[in-house]
């Protein structure tokens, strides 16, 4: 296995939802898998709404239920720094996507990309942001978010094989 571990950040609006979300997701099937060692996790906002709170209660909920615990998550900003630092910068929607594009200098423009384009069978290329509805909304988000981590996994297995 690798020396360096391979860093993994999700990026959504105000990062109290989703990309936390999606780091649970990620970081309960690494820990089952084995993996979770060799991959650092985290996650950022593109706007500093909520810079220094917990994960939305919704968002809690819907994760405990699912064997998930984001007591510890804390929201932060995206940095310019995270371009350097990480080696997947994935965010969860469009509009997301296109903030981290026009800032990221070109030499890293190639660690951008939408979450699920690492499962494009589910036939969606974002994961739409729950805050302003229901708890519905938080399940859908958690199934998308689920799926996407099982393809990572995949993915980083690969990675992890070629470098070790």
């Amino acid at each position: 296995m690798p020396a360096a571990k391979i860093r993994i950040l999700f990026v959504c609006m105000g990062n109290v939802c989703r990309s936390p979300l999606a780091r649970g997701a990620l970081e309960r099937l690494l820990e089952q898998t084995g993996l979770l060692p060799y991959v650092e996790l985290d996650t950022a906002g593109t706007h500093a709404y909520h810079e220094g709170r917990g994960a939305d209660p919704r968002a809690a909920a819907v994760a405990a239920r699912r064997g998930m615990d984001l007591s510890a998550h804390r929201a932060r900003r995206f940095r310019d720094e995270d371009f350097e630092r990480f080696d997947y910068i994935l965010a969860l929607d469009r509009e997301n996507l296109a903030y981290l594009e026009e800032r990221a200098p070109a030499e890293h423009r190639h660690k951008v990309r939408l979450l699920l384009s690492f499962c494009p069978e589910l036939g969606r290329e974002e994961v739409p942001d729950p805050y302003y509805g229901g708890l519905q909304g938080f399940d859908l988000v958690m199934d998308l978010v689920e799926a996407a981590a099982e393809a990572l996994v995949r993915r980083l297995r690969s990675e992890l094989r070629l470098a070790g």
